[in-house]
C-alpha cells in the first residue's frame, strides 16, 4: 500500500500498517461474504481523532448519514445502538452492537444486529495510530469489515458499495478532525 506524502521510510510504514492489520483486521470471510480493509491519513493526532472514533454514542459527529443515534444504558461492550440513517440510502434504520472498545489501544469494533438494509452478518473494526504527516502529529486510521454477500449481488458489488459508505465515513472523519486540530479542540472522553 502506497503511504505518499508520510515522513520516513515507506517500507517502515507499510511494515507498520501491515502488522496493525494482521493484529486487528484479519476477519475470515465465510465463502458467502466478503471481507475488505481501508486506510486513511488524517493530518490530526490521534487522541483528537480518537476523541470522535470512539464515542459510539455519537457517530453522527463524523458520519454523514447518520442523522441520530440513540443508546440505551451504560455504554460498555455489549451496548446496544438504533441508528436512524439520512434519507437517500437503501435503509432508514440499524441496530447494532459495541463488540470491541480498547481505550489504551484506540481500537473499536461494532456488529450490526438488525436494520432495514441489506448488510447481514456485518461486522467492522476500526483502528487509530499516530504518526508523521508532513512533520506534524497525524494518524493512521484503518477499518475493515467482513459482511454476507446479499442474494443476487456478487462479492465485488458488495465489497464495492460498502467500500464506498466507509470510504464517505472516513473523509468526514479526516475533514472533522482536521478542522478541529486547526481550532484546538478535542472531544471529552467521558463516555465510549
Amino acid at each position: 500500500m502506497a503511504l505518499g506524502g508520510i515522513d520516513g521510510c515507506d517500507a517502515c510504514n507499510a511494515m507498520m500498517e501491515a502488522q496493525v492489520i494482521c493484529r486487528h483486521h484479519a476477519h475470515e470471510p465465510r465463502e458467502n461474504q466478503c471481507s475488505s480493509v481501508l486506510v486513511r491519513h488524517v493530518k490530526a493526532p490521534a487522541n483528537l481523532v480518537w476523541s470522535l472514533v470512539r464515542r459510539f454514542d455519537q457517530p453522527q459527529k463524523y458520519k454523514p448519514f447518520v442523522s441520530r443515534c440513540v443508546v440505551q444504558g451504560d455504554l460498555r461492550i455489549g451496548s446496544v445502538r438504533e441508528v436512524n440513517v439520512k434519507t437517500g440510502l437503501p435503509a432508514t434504520t440499524s441496530t447494532e452492537r459495541l463488540e470491541l472498545f480498547d481505550d489504551d489501544e484506540h481500537v473499536l469494533g461494532i456488529k450490526i444486529l438488525d436494520g432495514d438494509h441489506r448488510l447481514r452478518n456485518y461486522s467492522s473494526v476500526i483502528t487509530v495510530h499516530p504518526e508523521i504527516i508532513d512533520g506534524r502529529p497525524g494518524t493512521l486510521v484503518i477499518e475493515s469489515f467482513v459482511v454476507d454477500v446479499p442474494e443476487g449481488n456478487t462479492k465485488d458489488d458488495t465489497c464495492y458499495f460498502v467500500r464506498a459508505l466507509i470510504n464517505c465515513n472516513l473523509k468526514c472523519l479526516a475533514e472533522v478532525s482536521e478542522r478541529m486540530a486547526m481550532l484546538g479542540r478535542v472531544e471529552p472522553a467521558n463516555a465510549v
